[in-house]
């Protein structure tokens, strides 16, 4: 929001405040100032110049000489190059010395031939943007009013010498998107009155509702729609400083009736439009919803299909608007308009906003209804709106306005006490000094014993709650006044909760094992949401993305593990190992009606070299047993490693189809460890890749067993080998859970020792050799004892595998 500092103390008196103070003082109540600019910084020697005389340049098609009166005893001979050139017409003159935008040094010279005295400025050449200027001065120079004086400086005719402040407005705080929202805002900081002068409209004998017809077809769509009619109105170029207003305010001038609701949506913060009566084609408006497929060609000159998601205004038939963000071309104020329908409006805000985005058509009265606009001033713009017209384009206001529907803003009244506005701030504020914050914000409040009353404006409809208004008395008594204070009362020590306390240890475990934290986007594509997935799931997709990038919630971690090793890798890093904590989003039920399931996952994928080449050792490759060797080390120290199991599986895709297998807790399926696929590793431009994914509230949720002691056993340990021929397809931890299961409790641990497939092994079997330790805290075990259990054990794995002890 651009704020003229000219303008705004026409309603509050600031004179006497620096604008950089005041920028200061906007930026510590909490609206941010982004920059001040001064139109006239940087330039000098520019002066008012009138053109007396302009003959062709003799040796050029294109150029003119002209006599220039700057107000000095003769006139000033200057070459000029501009269209629109002429004489008797005042204009912008830069003298030999001067300096334009750009910091462009102006000299005297020769123009083929011709001494030229100094430049004939257009606005361009003074700091104007094109987008801002006049379009019949586009190309060409820029007439200065006929009452401007010779040889005085052209910034105040231009209003350049005010100073235009930028405000970063957040949604929040959209009543300052207006100068009278912006004025009440700097007379509360200020403790000054903001005052804006009556308008009296001057309507006449006929009634508008005999010249038009309003109806709207749901009061949802547009809360409040009025029409009022002005005749006999003439269209043509607004005043020197109705213009000067718009374009410091970046809004490019087109004729005294547009610039006009242009204004008025500058000081209100209420978008108008303005309508030609006589090219509606009809005496009735209706505001209603598009029918599917329905055609609008907009004032840009695009036709538009609409479907039902869009507010129109139509003329009872034909759309003649898109509401409350564009107008269409059949209906827009040309210079043979002689009545004009304006309308004043307010608009379901969710619906703006959704037809803006459709169509990508973001303007300055779009972004105020989507934000919200002040209730009850929605009427009074319309009345000045018109009175202005009356004033600077002639007519006549006919009487009253026609309303399809009207809303009643009252003012909301919110309690508070200064007890809780103390303990809130930290302050110790007297009544009399919060009585003087809401007295400053023009707010009227009523003592009901120890609570506050007060009665808030529709102005603010931001505020509607108690913290709101503690939120106000901050701003306003100052942030930077507020101490800096302990909390007080009876307090209770932080704790973490388990979940907190299991995730800070894992993740020392896994910095420990070398692994470095990795924080992907939660959005990816619709591919890449549905990869390495645990469990089936439907698809949650943003209605309106950013890009097709960032367009789905993830449904797995692995896949922006992937790309964090790929970006590394492209910028010549090698070697990596991340993890990620992070949550995914199961679909269930209608994505477009409920919320997803958020599950917090744990992940992490490496790449590159285990051991780097040196001239001790060749370099060696990151393989399966190392991913699964840092899950078996957190599986170890979450004492969890007797109820994690693994079961290989080729179902997914995306993983290398012998090198992949599920993660087990007890019977349930928490997670996946493996090698990405070779083909979706290229992809990547990675090399082979190790990645395991699992459901990490799955490890929060699980019942603990008790820690329980024992006393270290004063009777030796006994290691026994057993090897075994089996067929290929029996894994590891199917052997391991057979032998635990008929051993008795002496065991106390298996350790594989010795795989063994080739030349004397027959095909489709492998060789494994176990050792198998026995403890007996009470007495020594003896070789009768061990071989006994050494024997149940070789039974059961050769009733179930089928196994030759060897």
């Amino acid at each position: 929001m651009l704020v003229s500092y000219k303008w705004l103390n026409e309603y509050v008196n600031i004179k006497d405040i620096n604008p950089k103070d005041l920028a200061d003082h906007l930026s510590l109540t909490g609206i941010e100032v982004e920059g001040l600019h001064q139109p006239e910084t940087g330039l000098k020697k520019i002066v008012v110049g009138d053109v007396k005389e302009c003959i062709p340049h003799p040796d050029s098609d294109h150029l003119s000489i002209c006599q220039v009166d700057i107000g000095e005893a003769e006139l000033s001979q200057i070459v000029c190059g501009a269209p629109n050139i002429k004489a008797g017409v005042k204009v912008i003159v830069a003298l030999p010395g001067s300096r334009i935008t750009g910091n462009v040094k102006i000299k005297k010279g020769k123009m083929r031939g011709q001494v030229s005295n100094g430049m004939i400025c257009s606005l361009q050449e003074v700091g104007y943007s094109e987008s801002v200027i006049p379009k019949e001065f586009a190309d060409g120079i820029y007439f200065l009013p006929a009452e401007a004086v010779v040889g005085e400086p052209v910034f105040p005719y231009l209003e350049m010498d005010d100073t235009i402040i930028d405000l970063s407005i957040t949604p929040n705080r959209a009543d300052a998107l207006s100068i009278r929202g912006v004025a009440h805002e700097v007379a509360a900081i200020y403790n000054k009155k903001a005052v804006f002068p009556e308008v009296k409209l001057v309507e006449g004998e006929q009634a508008t509702s005999e010249k038009i017809k309003v109806t709207v077809t749901d009061q949802a769509d547009a809360p409040h729609y009025e029409i009022r009619v002005i005749e006999n109105v003439k269209i043509g170029p607004s005043p020197q400083w109705l213009q000067n207003r718009l374009m410091n305010e970046g809004i490019r001038p087109i004729s005294n009736v547009v610039d006009i609701t242009n204004y008025i949506l500058l000081l209100f913060g209420q978008p108008l439009h303005a309508f030609d009566y006589d090219k509606l084609g009809s005496q009735e408006i209706l505001v209603r919803r598009a029918e599917q497929d329905e055609l609008l060609t907009t004032l840009d000159g695009v036709e538009r299909k609409l479907s039902p998601n869009n507010i129109v205004i139509t003329n009872g038939q034909q759309p003649v608007a898109l509401a409350g963000v564009m107008g269409g071309l059949d209906s827009e104020i040309t210079n043979t308009t002689t009545t004009v329908a304006l309308e004043s409006a307010m608009f379901d805000s969710t619906s703006i906003r959704r037809t803006s985005q459709t169509y990508n058509l973001r303007s300055e009265s779009s972004m105020r209804f989507e934000k919200g606009i002040n209730q009850a001033e929605i009427s009074l713009a319309g009345e000045v709106a018109a009175q202005m017209m009356v004033d600077l384009a002639g007519g006549t206001i006919l009487k009253g306005s026609v309303k399809g529907s009207q809303v009643h803003p009252e003012n909301i009244e919110v309690t508070t006490t200064l007890k809780h506005i103390n303990q809130f701030l930290g302050t110790e504020l007297t009544q009399a000094q919060v009585n003087q914050v809401f007295t400053a914000l023009d707010f009227s409040y009523e003592e009901l014993g120890e609570t506050i009353a007060v009665s808030v404006p529709p102005r603010r409809w931001d505020i509607k709650i108690e913290a709101d208004l503690m939120e106000e008395v901050a701003r306003i008594y100052g942030y930077n006044n507020i101490p800096s204070t302990l909390p007080s009362g009876q307090t209770v020590a932080g704790f973490l909760t388990h979940e907190q306390k299991l995730t800070r240890k894992v993740r020392g475990i896994l910095e420990g094992s070398g692994l470095s934290e990795a924080i992907s986007y939660a959005l990816t594509t619709a591919e890449k949401a549905q990869q390495f997935m645990l469990r089936k799931s439907k698809v949650t997709e943003l209605a309106f993305p950013m890009s097709e990038e960032r367009s789905t919630l993830r449904m797995n971690l692995i896949s922006g593990l992937l790309e964090d090793l790929a970006y590394n890798t492209a910028r010549k890093s090698k070697d990596l190992a991340f993890y990620e904590f992070g949550r995914v989003f199961y679909q269930d039920n209608d994505p477009k009606k409920d919320l997803p399931k958020e599950e917090k996952h744990l992940a992490f994928a490496i790449t590159g070299d285990k051991i780097e080449k040196s001239w001790q050792e060749t370099a060696e490759s990151v393989d399966f047993y190392q991913i699964k060797g840092l899950l078996e080390n957190l599986v170890k120290a979450l004492n969890l490693k007797n109820r994690i199991s693994y079961q290989a599986t080729s179902d997914l895709k995306e993983m290398h189809p012998g090198q992949t297998a599920l993660i087990y807790l007890d019977d349930q399926k928490i997670g996946l460890i493996g090698q990405v696929h070779p083909s979706l590793a290229k992809a990547h431009d990675l090399k082979a890749t190790f990645v395991m994914e699992l459901n990490f509230e799955a490890l929060v949720e699980v019942e603990k067993p008790a820690l329980v002691y024992q006393t270290v056993s004063k009777y030796p340990a006994v290691s026994r080998d057993i090897a075994m021929l089996v067929d290929e397809t029996v894994s590891n931890g199917d052997i391991v859970a057979a032998i635990r299961e008929s051993a008795n409790r002496f065991l106390t641990d298996i350790k594989i020792f010795d795989v063994y497939q080739g030349e004397n092994i027959e095909a489709g079997k492998k060789s494994v050799a176990y050792s198998l330790t026995y403890v007996n805290a009470e007495a020594t075990l003896t070789d009768e004892e061990i071989n006994s259990f050494m024997v149940r054990i070789e039974k059961t794995l050769t009733d179930k595998f089928a196994v030759v002890i060897r």
